[in-house]
């Protein structure tokens, strides 16, 4: 079986490729296509066209997208909007085009409406207004899980979405601007331990919470998802509302989450907060009944992923520097 697994190179990429290696190795028939940015760019139609007619995959797994933080998506909406938009009609369009009948496309939790009842289930999708810091993302997304059930709808293809909660792990993104809290919190923290400073100021309030999910976790769900029989599949979700939820099934607050990673880090100063920076959405824990009632729930614990994590960091800290 040929997989082509788009942003091989991104954080969650990256593990479902290391899953893919090790079935590999393990003796399973797999043909695993990757390509760099450099040599093929997924907003480009006429290079998606030839790719997909090219290497005729058997199945697609979309985890290729233009991501960031708070500060990222609200600085630049128009370049998140668009580049996610195209990434998902090129790459989803041109594999139904090359005969592609199964595919799995990752998206994220902030395609709920900002003011949705919590635990946010499936079926809150498109039921009220977003969150206006990462909107043309979560649009973007929204598109993303439209066009696989309009796909399915009329030409009987298997596309699937899995919705994952906020990620960490190996590979995250560490910037001291563009990243997402927890690789954020992470290397302020080490660096604040290193320098021996007294404080450390965090974005918002404090109070927000948010659910976190190891990305070696995300990996497993998401080949879970895709390796489910269509029978199974179809049974637990709607045509056009077919996304599946992945998360860990708990929250913590965004202070609370700053005292774990100082601790795991060594910090052992003041951790204040400045209100004058937006909190974002105030909750978003996913419901993950429906993945768990098909048999799959997350097994790595936060302070664990999160230790594995900084060693990661400290391992990888000389390549990150920016």
């Amino acid at each position: 079986m040929r997989v082509y697994l788009a942003g091989h190179r991104g954080m969650v990429g990256g593990a479902i490729l290391r899953r893919l290696t090790a079935r590999q190795e393990a003796g399973e028939d797999l043909d695993i296509v990757t390509r760099t940015h450099a040599q093929l760019d997924l907003t480009d139609q006429a290079a998606v066209r030839a790719f997909m007619a090219d290497t005729r995959p058997d199945v697609v797994i979309l985890a290729a997208a233009k991501v960031g933080g708070i500060y990222a998506n609200d600085s630049f909406p128009a370049e998140f909007i668009r580049d996610n938009l195209m990434i998902g009609l090129n790459v989803i369009h041109e594999a139904h085009a090359a005969g592609v009948t199964r595919l799995l496309q990752l998206g994220s939790s902030c395609i709920y409406p900002r003011e949705a009842p919590q635990p946010m289930a499936e079926g809150a999708l498109l039921t009220g207004p977003l969150e206006p810091t990462n909107e043309p993302y979560a649009i973007a997304k929204i598109a993303g899980i439209k066009l696989c059930e309009s796909y399915n709808r009329q030409y009987g293809t298997d596309y699937r979405s899995v919705m994952p909660t906020n990620l960490y792990g190996p590979g995250d993104n560490f910037h001291p601007e563009n990243s997402h809290v927890l690789p954020a919190l992470i290397r302020r923290f080490h660096e604040a331990a290193q320098e021996g400073r007294d404080e450390v100021t965090i974005w918002g309030t404090g109070t927000p919470r948010r659910e976190f999910l190891h990305v070696d976790d995300m990996a497993e769900a998401s080949l879970f998802v895709l390796d489910l029989p269509r029978g199974v599949y179809d049974a637990n979700t709607q045509p056009m509302l077919s996304h599946i939820n992945v998360g860990s099934g708990s929250d913590i607050s965004i202070l609370e989450l700053a005292r774990m990673v100082a601790r795991i880090t060594g910090y052992s100063g003041r951790i204040a907060t400045d209100s004058t920076k937006p909190d974002g959405t105030m909750r978003k824990l996913m419901d993950v009944s429906r993945l768990s009632a098909m048999g799959w729930t997350a097994r790595i614990p936060l302070e664990q992923g999160i230790a594995e994590t900084y060693r990661w960091f400290l391992d990888n800290k000389t390549a990150l520097r920016g």
